[in-house]
């Protein structure tokens, strides 16, 4: 079960996250007894979830960070996306009973977990508490964010040439933060694993764009040009 003090430096995020939305910190402390909550703690690299397993538990980031991932036997990566502080993964697949993860959850940096038992957040609890039944609501909305996500992915994917696909996700990052200068949360290699591409290639387009005058980058950092 999850240690009441160790939650309290992390209060600020569950009390931001739309999972938790419309509750109080001792409401959610207690609600979180009733989803069987506790945490784990994975250093970088390490597999949270891998391929082929199942889970009935869903993780929220409470720091560090995580891939989303598919890998084949020869070790080809292709990032699905990235989990920040507050983000959640697995609840499609902890929702699902009896399902096999065709992904894998990896710690991006050295991370910290809150782990919750789908199966006893969607059967209610023997008090029949207005915190888990609002949970159960929240739930919903964190399903449609993740589905939307996914969808802008698959657009970005769906691109024909590597020059499409890396100026429709440097497009939507910049509507989606409300400014042409902006950061991303990929360095080169990872963005090209997100955009299924090769870093070559990638690389040769990026440097086009900046010769035309249409981009300037540093690392993470890129401007889009307006005109």
């Amino acid at each position: 079960m999850v240690n009441r003090k160790e939650m309290d430096k992390y209060m600020p995020i569950l009390s931001n996250c739309s999972f938790f939305g419309g509750m109080e910190s001792g409401e959610i402390q207690a609600v979180l007894g009733c989803i069987g909550a506790y945490i784990i703690k994975a250093e970088k690299g390490k597999y949270i979830f891998r391929a082929g397993d199942s889970t009935d538990v869903m993780g929220m980031v409470l720091s560090g960070g995580v891939f989303i991932i598919q890998e084949d036997v020869w070790g080809h990566r292709n990032i699905m996306a990235k989990c920040h502080p507050g983000d959640f993964f697995g609840e499609i697949y902890a929702a699902s009973p009896g399902s096999v993860l065709n992904i894998s959850v990896i710690a991006e940096a050295d991370t910290t977990v809150l782990m919750m038992d789908v199966k006893r957040l969607m059967s209610s609890c023997s008090s029949a508490c207005d915190h888990h039944q609002r949970l159960i609501r929240n739930l919903v909305g964190v399903l449609a964010n993740k589905v939307m996500a996914f969808n802008e992915k698959i657009t970005h994917i769906s691109k024909r040439s590597t020059r499409e696909k890396l100026l429709s996700f440097l497009s939507n990052e910049s509507q989606r933060q409300g400014s042409l200068s902006f950061d991303i949360p990929f360095n080169r290699q990872e963005l090209a694993d997100y955009l299924c591409v090769e870093r070559a290639a990638m690389t040769v387009e990026i440097s086009k764009l900046q010769k035309e005058g249409i981009l300037k980058t540093n690392r993470k950092h890129f401007e889009l040009s307006a005109q």
